[in-house]
This record gives structure tokens, sequence and C-alpha cells, in this order.
């Protein structure tokens, strides 16, 4: 029985987007909080909390989008026309926000300073907005003829993918202030603590908003969760969502530092589960499955054999990182 290179390659591209939304999510989510937190100094150690790992956790956009050219060149090549405005404007804000990041704690005047710190939150939003509204405008469809867009220059740009948009602009500032929950400690964590409750609630109920949309005005999502035996395995993931939002509301009550975070890993990566049953077996939704938009066997063999050996060195380094950097952070850590 041969392997099906095609399913291994569309599950590693799918967990290397995971990994960047689950990790740089509350890297961008410290500077969605920026407005939130007045204090130069608490502004500093959330930068600090996250500086030895924002830019390794960008590695994994890095993979799967370059995956995503590798090993499936056809929904490249409809996904990008149809959804540049959102991805340039996505990562011009990262750069930008890249330059304000250094740039904050090099500048000598307060002015100055605060003029960086805004740039940074600025470029926060926009990366996560337009993050979002990619994902919307990918999970709506992209209209195809033959083997290209077929769509128009704005068609990204709709209510459900603006939705979206702001739907995951709110979850990766949940993400934020988990992980400041987890890794500071003082008054920070305890604004933290205070942030957490209302973005968490806002989270569910746009997860729920989303889902809700996405059945109204598909009819293959409608088919692929409300029919039998369809329902079978999409039932589940409401139900854990609801009981990880117990757990999450459980674990702000009790003051617990890791539980917060990993409750809010745990939302995105059962909407991450919902939406691949959603959209499965589609690559580039309605038309084009993973197996018809992906390259020749041996091209995907010989990348899944260099894949082999760089993937396991960025886990691994990133896992060093991230236990090296394990303790608090406080005002005296100086990352930077």
């Amino acid at each position: 029985m041969s392997l099906d290179l095609t399913l291994i390659w569309a599950v590693l591209i799918a967990t290397a987007v995971f990994l960047y939304v689950a990790m740089d999510g509350f890297d961008l989510g410290i500077g969605i909080l920026f407005p939130a937190v007045p204090a130069k100094a608490d502004r500093d150690v959330m930068v600090n909390s996250v500086a030895p790992v924002w830019d390794g956790n960008e590695t994994w956009l890095i993979l799967g989008g370059g995956g995503l050219f590798a090993v499936f060149p056809l929904a490249y090549v409809t996904i990008l026309p149809a959804l540049y405005m959102p991805l340039i404007l996505m990562l011009l804000a990262l750069v930008f926000r890249g330059v304000a990041f250094e740039m904050r704690f090099r500048m000598v005047t307060v002015r100055g300073q605060l003029w960086w710190d805004r740039a940074f939150s600025w470029g926060s939003y926009v990366a996560a907005f337009c993050q979002g509204i990619a994902l919307g405008a990918l999970a709506q469809g992209i209209r195809v003829n033959g083997r290209a867009y077929a769509g128009g220059w704005w068609d990204w740009l709709t209510p459900f993918s603006l939705l979206t948009g702001v739907a995951l602009v709110v979850g990766y500032g949940l993400l934020g202030a988990c992980w400041l929950i987890w890794k500071t400690g003082g008054e920070l964590q305890i604004r933290a603590y205070r942030l957490a409750r209302p973005l968490g609630l806002a989270t569910l109920v746009l997860i729920a908003i989303v889902s809700l949309t996405m059945l109204i005005l598909s009819a293959p999502f409608r088919e692929r969760w409300l029919s039998f035996p369809g329902i079978l395995v999409g039932v589940p993931v409401p139900v854990l969502v609801g009981l990880l939002a117990l757990r999450f509301q459980r674990a702000l009550e009790r003051r617990e530092e890791l539980m917060p975070f990993l409750c809010a890993l745990g939302f995105f990566l059962l909407s991450y589960i919902g939406l691949g049953i959603s959209l499965w077996p589609m690559i580039v939704p309605p038309d084009i499955t993973i197996w018809a938009a992906a390259t020749h066997p041996s091209s995907q063999a010989f990348l899944l054999a260099g894949a082999a050996v760089l993937i396991p060195m960025v886990l691994g380094y990133t896992a060093y990182v991230y236990w090296l950097f394990r303790g608090k952070v406080t005002p005296e850590s100086g990352y930077h």
C-alpha cells in the first residue's frame, strides 16, 4: 500500500499554519493590547516577554507559504491573485511591526518611544485583521475558471471576511492576555486577568457568529455539519468548545497561570478543526481538492525528504528557545 503523499503534505502545511497562528497569535496579541496598558514600563515587560521568540514564530508562516507554492502550485496561483490585497497589507504590517519592535528600544525621547509603540500596535492590528480577512475570503469560496482565478479585485472584501477579521483580532488579543498571565506578575498580570475575561467571552461569541454565518451562507457547509453521518464528526467540536469555556472560566476564577493560555490555544485548535471539517478535501473551495492542486508525486517525495530534515530542526530549536526563556518576565529581565 503506497503512501498518499498529497495527504501527508496537506497535513504538514495545515499543521504549519496552525503553529503560526498559535505562536505568532499571542505575539500579535501583545501589540493589540498595547492601547489597554498605559504605563511604558508595563509595555516594556510585554515586549520583553516575546522578544526571545517573536521572530522565530513567523518561521511557520514561511514554511506554510513555501509548502503551498512547492507542493500545491495550482492552489498557490489561484489563492494569491484572489487575496493579493489583504496578504500584501499583512506582510507590510508585519515588516512595519518588526521595525517598530526594534526601534521602540532605541528612541531616547518619550515622544519618539510613544510613536514607535503606536506603530507596533498599529502593525499588530493590521496584520491580524488582514489575516482574518484572508481566512474569511478563502472560507466563503474563490471563483475559478479552468485553472485560473476568475474573480474580481475586490472579491475578498465582504461582510463575512470583515467579520472574520474582527474575530481574529479579538482572538489574538485573548492569546496575548493569557500569555501575559503566564509570563508576567504583579499589576501587569492582574490587568491581564481583567482583560482575559471579556476577551474570552467576545472570542466565544464571535466563534458562534462566524460558525452560524457559514452555515447560512454555504449549502455545502450545512450539508457537512447538519446531515448524517457528517453531524457525528462535527457535533463534538462545539461540545468541546463549551467544556473548554467552562474550564477557562474556572482557571480565571482560581487565578491559574498556564491553564488560561492552554484554553485559549484550545479555542483556536477546535475552531481550526471545525474549519477543516467544513472545507475538506478542498484546498481552494468550492472546486479544487488537494489532489487536483498537487504537483507530481516524485516532486512531493523529493520535497518531503527535505522537510523531514528541516521540520525537526525548526521544532527542536523552537522548543529549546521556549525552554530557555521559560521563566517569568520582570522589568529587570532586559532581554532587549
